[in-house]
């Protein structure tokens, strides 16, 4: 190697994934503090092995730097995780998601799907007992918690959304059984309100999403159709605002028009309102989103046409 040639970094980072990372950090404390130090333990874990998987495709086949956004995935990936998720399955759900839902396409930028929610879909269909019924108590049974060590054989309890018996105030503090970084509804809208303002979330997903999810949500209540929760609880409660405002948003999956945009939000918050009703998964958001990811290439695909068509007239 000649002096003035630069090594090759091992990690580049970029700009819009440092920032996604540090909208992310109430929630991991969050998860942390209502479920005790095995969310950050388990959060190492996913993290290793995610960059470890994607290291290995970039250095064999690509021969370019791990990027960034692989430490994103990781933890999106470990906040939609149960508190009580045995290690070994969280680790297959971060390297199928890196290696299937990424790496296979040809690395960054050029995935279809959520890496996150990829890897989270096959641990869900694969290790459903594990995925749905491992809901415990935040530490101590209520707020505040505080740091400790959540125990494994703890007495499992419902989803918010299986009994619609918590209350508001405890929805947005967090201090309910859930996923680790789905509880605390008014940190992930913190955290998402600042990756909008620096312009790195594209609001028209989110605020098409949220009408979506409101309009159908609300439809279904009023004729009082059995298992549609009021509209607020409806969005407060799950993985709801977790999946719109940092999945669904995701710029390389997501759709890359502006009009494509709107569509692709309102279709993910519809969809997710339908899952949630009629299936027999009490959350949608994570079905919803991959279902928009795999009909945004369509989406964009004819608005382009449409705007090309009446460019020419």
């Amino acid at each position: 190697m000649g002096k003035d040639q630069k090594r090759t970094p091992l990690i580049k980072w970029q700009t819009p994934n440092k920032r996604v990372l540090y909208a992310l950090i109430p929630a991991v404390i969050a998860s942390i503090y209502f479920f005790g130090w095995r969310s950050l333990f388990l959060l190492c874990i996913v993290t290793v092995f995610g960059f470890i998987t994607e290291l290995c495709f970039v250095k064999t086949y690509y021969k370019e730097p791990v990027t960034s956004a692989v430490f994103v995935t990781s933890v999106l990936f470990a906040l939609t995780l149960p508190p009580t998720i045995p290690y070994w399955i969280a680790v297959i759900g971060i390297v199928f998601g890196v290696a299937i839902g990424k790496m296979a396409f040809g690395g960054f930028g050029r995935n279809i799907f959520n890496p996150a929610l990829t890897g989270r879909a096959f641990i869900y269909i694969s290790f459903g007992a594990f995925m749905t019924s491992s809901w415990v108590e935040p530490l101590g049974g209520g707020f505040p918690g505080g740091f400790g060590v959540l125990a494994t054989d703890a007495v499992t309890r419902a989803t918010p959304l299986g009994t619609g018996a918590d209350s508001y105030i405890s929805l947005l503090l967090g201090n309910i059984s859930g996923s680790l970084g789905e509880t605390s509804a008014i940190l992930i809208l913190i955290g998402g309100m600042y990756l909008i303002l620096k312009k790195t979330a594209s609001y028209r997903i989110v605020l098409s999403g949220f009408i979506g999810m409101l309009i159908l949500h609300t439809a279904l209540w009023v004729f009082n159709v059995n298992g549609a929760l009021d509209p607020l609880r409806a969005l407060l409660s799950g993985g709801w605002m977790l999946g719109i405002f940092f999945m669904a948003t995701d710029p390389v999956s997501a759709a890359q028009t502006n009009a494509g945009r709107w569509l692709y939000g309102g279709l993910v918050g519809a969809i997710s309102a339908i899952i949630r009703i009629f299936s027999i998964w009490s959350e949608g958001v994570m079905f919803a989103i991959l279902l928009g990811n795999m009909f945004n290439p369509i989406i964009d695909y004819y608005i382009k046409q449409w705007k090309s068509g009446r460019s020419g007239t």
